[in-house]
């Protein structure tokens, strides 16, 4: 049975993950409320990622997987973004996240083989209006992790899945009619919103032994957005 960390997991993206781990894994999830963790079979570890250190004596000295889920979508024109906004994205997506990893790297070095798993976003790859403060922020995520998954192999995976909008309650502002939903899915060629059991099952395949000759990669979950051009 192997030791997962989820950082955020009592709402969307996250709380997928532990409910498609908890049985077949000993899952600890560090966030902010244990909320709807309640008939879970999950550790629940108080931390907010943006101004608390993980305390790593809640934590078992072997970690064989994490995954960092918190994030943000901040859509505006550039003319009006001022740098406070540049400073909070990157410090939830990016800053927080290498705190994290440099807090349990010593859990994840004593397993066998660990595997990190981190978010972006097809905002990183793709040229997208009012997307400039998000993208540089998930650029920053996409960049660090191929330079980690080169500098930790084989020891430790690392890989990255970049999704379109997903339909989670960090995106319910976009996604709150059924109008919006529509629109959203007709940019995919799948023809589909994403949801965050779409994702779930992304990451735990990247965090099982199924995958234990892939690292460095970005996996583009993303209806084919970032890749396919349909029409109609």
């Amino acid at each position: 049975m192997k030791n997962i960390l989820l950082i955020g997991g009592s709402y969307g993206i996250g709380l997928a993950i532990a409910k498609e781990l908890q049985y077949d894994n000993k899952v600890f999830i560090a966030s902010r409320t244990k909320e709807n963790m309640s008939d879970m079979n999950v550790t629940h570890i108080p931390f907010d990622a943006t101004t608390d250190t993980l305390d790593v004596n809640h934590l078992p000295e072997v970690i064989d997987g994490l995954v960092y889920c918190p994030g943000s979508i901040n859509l505006r024109p550039f003319r009006g973004l001022k740098i406070d906004a540049f400073e909070s994205d990157m410090n939830i997506n990016f800053i927080s996240m290498v705190k994290v990893l440099q807090t349990v790297l010593p859990n994840l070095t004593a397993s066998n083989q660990s595997s990190v798993v981190l978010f972006s976003s097809v905002a990183a790859s793709m040229g997208m209006p009012f997307h400039t403060s998000i993208a540089a922020a998930k650029g920053a995520v996409e960049g660090f992790a191929k330079a980690l998954a080169a500098e930790y192999a084989p020891k430790i995976r690392v890989n990255v899945i970049a999704p379109s909008l997903t339909d989670t309650p960090l995106a319910n502002k976009f996604l709150n009619s059924d109008e919006k939903k529509d629109k959203s899915a007709q940019r995919n060629p799948l023809k589909k919103v994403g949801t965050s059991e779409d994702l779930a099952q992304m990451a735990s395949f990247l965090l099982s032994e199924k995958s234990n000759w892939i690292s460095g990669q970005i996996f583009h979950v993303d209806g084919g957005m970032s890749t396919l051009l349909v029409n109609g």
